[in-house]
């Protein structure tokens, strides 16, 4: 990693914790803003960075230009601790594992967990590295509305089952090792990109 682009990400003071949610955020919507909020006081965390993606692995189907997202995103997540960032286009990586070890390097004295809806933690097992991921960075999930139960039945919560930390004790989970993840309930605002775009909003 240049000089150059370490100038062109966000700062981060030595010791700081650091949230991040990754994300197509096509469209960015009040579900991701109560997310982050959530996670900032359920988890103890400095800063969220939001790192909207190029594009997802996952779905075949491209998302609107980053521009449009990025611009978008900066004005719905209107917060101080809250950096909306183009850091995956920035480092050149395209899987979460990736861009994790990337600012792991760029940002030796920083703390980061990774955040993600319960719904995530169902599919979690299908992401590259996962379990690397699991084994290096702690993860926060927050629950949405009828997630609770898929995402602690799934594989990943089943494997790593002696890592969970209970929901109570959320914020010490930036200080602990990993592997070590918790979910939090909390109410959610039942919205998503997908049935923004079919409704024609975005």
């Amino acid at each position: 990693m240049t000089d150059n682009l370490r100038y062109n990400l966000p700062y981060a003071h030595p010791g700081q914790v650091i949230g991040l949610l990754g994300g197509s955020f096509d469209p960015a919507h009040e579900g991701h803003v109560h997310l982050t909020r959530e996670a900032l006081k359920r988890f103890g965390l400095d800063q969220v960075w939001w790192l909207v993606t190029p594009g997802n692995p996952l779905k075949s189907q491209g998302p609107a230009p980053m521009v449009q997202r990025l611009a978008h995103a900066r004005q719905k997540m209107l917060h101080p601790r809250v950096k909306v960032t183009d850091i995956e286009a920035k480092t050149g990586t395209r899987y979460t594992a990736e861009t994790l070890a990337a600012l792991k390097k760029l940002y030796p004295n920083v703390r980061f967990v990774w955040l993600m809806g319960a719904d995530n933690l169902t599919d979690f097992h299908h992401w590259d590295r996962w379990q690397w991921i699991m084994d290096n960075v702690p993860i926060g999930v927050i629950a949405r509305p009828g997630d609770r139960v898929a995402a602690r039945m799934s594989p990943a919560a089943s494997i790593y089952r002696t890592s969970r930390l209970r929901g109570r004790d959320a914020r010490a989970l930036a200080q602990m090792p990993a592997p070590c993840w918790c979910l939090v309930n909390v109410p959610m605002v039942n919205v998503s990109s997908t049935q923004i775009r079919a409704d024609g909003k975005w």
